[in-house]
């Protein structure tokens, strides 16, 4: 029998919000189609942008937006993104498709959509094919009340207050699409674009995000990138002083297959369904190693890590752009987005941010459209329930009697679980049961053996490739759960195979 014990009179580090942020590239239709669709469009908008998924996306409580990339960063140049639409630049986004960028979804229509979402913005500057002017100016254009140049251009372009930029990245996988940059030549870089990335308000700081380690696949970590890129900007100083860094990324994707052989998203096997969970776990790993190196400079944890893109990527589906990444999101998503949250809640001392890739019709997207037509995929519930923890407590928490399972060398543990406390005393406990087609009875209690009551319990399963589509948009979705009794002064769970469960608890 397993069993988890929580104990609520050790709560540990604060989860922060941005753990369950979210990414929007100028790639395939995440922005045009996804989100943007133009003042003038059919499809019900306010400014632009859809109604349906700024509602849906407000439904999860994002908290905040990472744009415009991603590899389109470092070849974006934010001036073609101003004024009017119709005389805006028009360019080939080389990196995504070789379509035709027309820069109509530029940086006051960002900013108008995390007005709308209301959450904080996080966007990434281009250190690859760009200059520390071009960078400086796009933060006065953005931040500066005063009299100058960039102000005044914004002003002339309609908006005369200046907007809070609350994280800027200063450049984006520099180890790869980037700019294909060394450590150390990429550290000097940072320590001089972050040097012009002022903070004109100081009641409102950037906080400054350098570019970290990326892991493609198990096996392929980067840990010599986190450690050189510290050293040569650490030099003996604070690595805060005069506001040097606050955050350093880290990317991690889920091939099933490797690089070469991602597979299709919804079309795979058991053994499949096992080696894309067990690659998911690695997240754990790569967390906790190169945190242990942040750990060297920063042993106070002032220095968030940032998980600035993550999820699961397969072959795009047939018959659509290659260059798109669209992909189908089923019950195996689910899972690979409930066993990820829970990781980051274990590391909150140190993981301040994560954002999902991408948001929508992107990658393990939340949500997918067609037309004026939108569907919530099975990652959009996890997130759904997962909400609960956003800026909760971390609680100590054991889990025994858990076994493995899995096929051929892809072995994981049945059940992976998270608990935290809220303001109001109410715990949140997330649980992923990860066997393929064996259910699972579990004891939760309280240490101490306190009487609690269960405020609600919500599930998320089905068979493990189900999925949504625009013809069935429920197949799957977040129900209340019932399968648990009470037990003394506990309760006992009957999770079912491939689950995603939230119990919501409340001592009496």
């Amino acid at each position: 029998m397993a069993r988890l014990v929580i104990d609520d009179q050790i709560k540990k580090s604060r989860i922060q919000p941005e753990i369950y942020g979210h990414f929007s590239e100028h790639l395939g239709r995440c922005i045009y189609e996804g989100i943007f669709v133009g003042e003038n469009s059919d499809i019900p908008n306010v400014n632009g942008m859809r109604t349906d998924v700024v509602e849906a996306l407000k439904e999860i409580k994002i908290p905040v937006l990472r744009w415009p990339g991603g590899c389109f960063a470092d070849e974006y140049h934010w001036k073609d993104g101003i004024g009017p639409k119709e005389k805006r630049k028009r360019m080939v986004n080389t990196h995504w498709g070789g379509v035709v960028e027309d820069n109509s979804f530029g940086t006051h229509e960002f900013f108008e959509l995390c007005r709308q979402l209301g959450c904080k913005t996080y966007i990434n500057g281009n250190v690859g094919s760009s200059t520390v002017q071009e960078m400086s100016e796009w933060i006065e254009y953005m931040t500066f009340e005063g009299v100058s140049p960039m102000a005044e251009l914004r002003k002339q372009n309609g908006h005369e207050k200046a907007w809070q930029v609350d994280y800027f990245g200063v450049g984006n996988e520099s180890w790869g699409c980037g700019g294909n940059m060394r450590a150390g030549y990429y550290a000097d870089l940072y320590r001089r674009y972050q040097t012009y990335v002022h903070v004109y308000d100081k009641e409102h700081p950037i906080l400054k995000i350098c570019c970290g380690a990326g892991a493609g696949d198990a096996g392929a970590e980067k840990y010599e990138w986190t450690k050189e890129v510290l050293d040569a900007a650490y030099e003996n100083t604070p690595l805060q002083e005069h506001g040097r860094m606050d955050g350093m990324s880290l990317h991690f994707y889920v091939f099933p297959g490797g690089w070469e052989n991602k597979g299709q998203a919804a079309e795979f096997d058991e053994t499949t369904w096992y080696q894309t969970l067990y690659k998911a776990l690695f997240m754990d790993e790569l967390v906790t190693k190169h945190g242990a190196i942040m750990d060297q400079y920063d042993p106070e944890k002032k220095i968030g890590m940032v998980v600035d893109e993550w999820g699961c990527w397969f072959d795009c589906e047939p018959g659509t752009n290659p260059g798109f990444l669209y992909q189908q999101n089923t019950v195996r998503d689910a899972l690979v987005a409930g066993i990820t949250l829970n990781i980051f809640n274990k590391h909150s001392d140190r993981v301040k941010m994560a954002n999902l890739a991408q948001m929508v019709n992107v990658l393990q997207s939340v949500l997918l459209t067609e037309g004026n037509k939108m569907i919530k995929t099975p990652t959009y519930h996890v997130f759904h329930m997962y909400r609960h923890h956003q800026g909760a407590n971390l609680l100590e928490s054991s889990l025994s009697g858990v076994n493995e399972v899995g096929q051929g060398g892809w072995k994981v543990p049945e059940i992976t679980e998270a608990c935290s406390m809220d303001a109001e005393g109410v715990i949140t406990v997330t649980l992923n049961h990860l066997s393929v087609n064996e259910e699972k009875e579990l004891d939760i209690v309280i240490a101490g053996g306190e009487v609690f009551e269960v405020l609600e319990a919500n599930i998320v399963t089905g068979k493990m490739n189900a999925h949504n589509t625009f013809e069935a948009p429920e197949t799957v979705k977040e129900e209340k759960f019932n399968g648990y009794e009470r037990r003394g002064n506990g309760i006992r769970v009957t999770l079912p195979a491939c689950s995603v469960t939230e119990f919501r608890l409340r001592k009496n």
